[in-house]
């Protein structure tokens, strides 16, 4: 592609980072712009996206990533992935001359969605067998106004149109990932079984204690490889687990980054779902610690800690799950709910202070044949946008800083249409521009905060096997109609507003979660905790630094808000 871009390499680590790394991989890939004689587009692909060629010469664009997961956790995905696949992968040499007793396993089942991309060739990019589609395929650029240049083997995956129902036989990530991996991207942890009762990774000792020897390896062979071809890195993007062993592990991956490769930006989505299945109250705590232990050892290696769960907070007894008009989904089907929040991750980027919060409005609630002014000035009072980060929604404008963006509104009116001469109904509708409309309505919320506001216009469109979610009011644009439908249309791209704020209620659940920890005694409650690796004293500066952290987000006069920075200079 053409202009010049500031590559970011991708690390996800865990198998709940997965499921929201997937969706929001389908995400990227629906929106590529593969052209080279288009001008760059809003969306530099090439910053997660790296060029390559198959062994039989077909151009592929595969993610910069690294992905870490446990012993049968990839079902029918092969770790190698299917582009440079040959005949010799299958073939084996054996010396061994004497009687051979061979025991043959069947291989996992693969749902109908993965049926069909088997029917296109992956290293041509050609359809094999027609796959059995709603309507008739066509072949659909990924770019709008141009010639297709280039198909590579991801933009084949256009043809799939089907409506899928994938809900409740989704077992692994991989059921619902669209494009093609690189060879170099997924490494299993063999050490630890992702199914079953034994050999589990369970708590922040026995993650932290992983890199090493042949984990380590594995790591740094791929950060060579895939940094190593960056003309200008940018950094390191870090989807990490922070309920289960993975939050040790994201802890020491982060450290390493720092330590490798200073003054890179690092940014770390600590992610967790909303419930976890066979939960106990043993492994509700193991839960809570591996948070706590991996949010305070990430934010110190971090440039930008962000937590993200639908969850309605990190410690023992939780506030309901984060609800959303306009969205259905099961909080238990990690395939749905995991969706839910995963439209805006691309959509944030200025940082604030280290720990932030993330709020989304998914999707924006817009009718048709309306105008941005009209659409905001409906949310009357209340802001839009609903908590992604277990933090509370605060009304009264306390926030150090915050970043917001509105994607998705190509082709609608983003200023007022009225005639002159006529009354406007509020300020927002006298704006020139939908960028001032928005800064105009944020900053009524937040009057006094350092804020960076851009709108992006093409939508998050929404390529099968995405679930649907959505309210029947919706259109297909993710609109909300102005008639009731007769029946439900299938959504394909919905406009969202993102927001990333440093503000007291990071504080807040930083407290919250710091002071549940500390109220236990584990070498009573839960002795095994500390039998992984994790010595007492360990955990007590863990907490204190927690506490400290916490600290720093505080309200102490009387509405006036103190950064980190203020603070050290006390």
């Amino acid at each position: 592609m053409s202009g010049l871009c500031r590559e970011v390499v991708t690390l996800q680590l865990g198998h709940y980072s997965g499921f929201v790394g997937t969706h929001w991989w389908n995400l990227q890939d629906a929106s590529l712009c593969y052209d080279p004689d288009l001008p760059p587009g809003e969306l530099q692909s090439d910053v997660l996206f790296r060029e390559g060629l198959t062994l039989g010469g077909q151009v592929t664009y595969t993610p910069r990533l690294i992905a870490f997961d446990l012993k049968g956790s990839l079902q029918t995905l092969r770790k190698e992935g299917s582009l440079y696949a040959t005949e010799q992968d299958s073939k084996t040499t054996l010396s061994w001359q004497g009687q051979i007793m061979t025991h043959e396993e069947s291989p996992p089942s693969k749902n109908s969605f993965l049926q069909d991309l088997d029917k296109l060739d992956v290293r041509t990019g050609e359809l094999l067998v027609e796959p059995d589609f709603s309507s008739s395929p066509a072949l659909v650029p990924h770019c709008s106004g141009g010639a297709f240049a280039i198909e590579t083997v991801n933009s084949t995956l256009e043809r799939v149109q089907k409506a899928y129902r994938l809900e409740g036989i989704v077992r692994v990530w991989s059921d619902f990932l669209r494009l093609h991996l690189h060879p170099r991207t997924i490494s299993v942890i063999n050490q630890y079984n992702h199914d079953g009762e034994s050999a589990r990774l369970e708590a922040f000792g026995q993650g932290e204690a992983l890199l090493q020897g042949s984990v380590l390896e594995e790591l740094e062979d791929r950060l060579h490889f895939f940094v190593e071809e960056c003309d200008y890195l940018q950094g390191f993007q870090v989807l990490c687990d922070v309920a289960d062993g993975f939050s040790g592990l994201g802890s020491k991956v982060t450290e390493l980054l720092q330590d490798s490769y200073g003054g890179r930006g690092i940014l770390t989505w600590g992610v967790a779902p909303v419930s976890h299945r066979d939960s106990s109250p043993i492994k509700e705590l193991y839960h809570m610690m591996n948070c706590a232990l991996g949010t305070v050892h990430m934010a110190n290696h971090s440039s930008f800690f962000c937590p993200l769960t639908l969850g309605g907070g990190l410690g023992r007894r939780p506030a309901p799950p984060t609800s959303f008009p306009l969205l259905s989904y099961d909080v238990s089907d990690l395939y749905r709910h995991c969706s839910g929040g995963a439209a805006g991750l691309s959509d944030t980027s200025d940082k604030c202070l280290s720990v932030v919060c993330a709020y989304g409005s998914v999707p924006f609630p817009m009718m048709q044949s309306s105008c941005l002014p009209d659409a905001l000035q409906a949310c009357q009072d209340a802001l839009p946008w609903k908590p992604l980060s277990a933090c509370p929604e605060l009304v009264d404008g306390r926030c150090f800083g915050q970043s917001v963006t509105l994607k998705g509104l190509e082709g609608q009116n983003l200023v007022s249409p009225l005639v002159p001469g006529t009354e406007p109904p509020s300020p927002l509708h006298c704006a020139w521009s939908g960028l001032e409309v928005l800064d105009m309505y944020i900053r009524s919320h937040y009057p006094s905060t350092p804020l960076a506001v851009q709108l992006v216009s093409s939508p998050s469109k929404l390529t099968s096997p995405f679930p649907q979610i959505f309210s029947p009011i919706l259109d297909p644009q993710g609109l909300i109609q102005s008639q009731s439908p007769t029946t439900a249309p299938v959504v394909s791209s919905v406009p969202v507003l993102t927001c990333v704020q440093s503000s007291v209620a990071v504080g807040q659940l930083l407290a919250e979660l710091q002071k549940s920890c500390s109220s236990l005694d584990l070498r009573r409650v839960a002795p095994s905790f500390l039998s992984q690796g994790l010595e007492p004293a360990e955990l007590a500066e863990s907490l204190e630094q927690l506490r400290s952290l916490a600290y720093r987000y505080r309200d102490d006069s009387g509405g006036t808000l103190r950064s980190s920075s203020e603070e050290e200079d006390d």
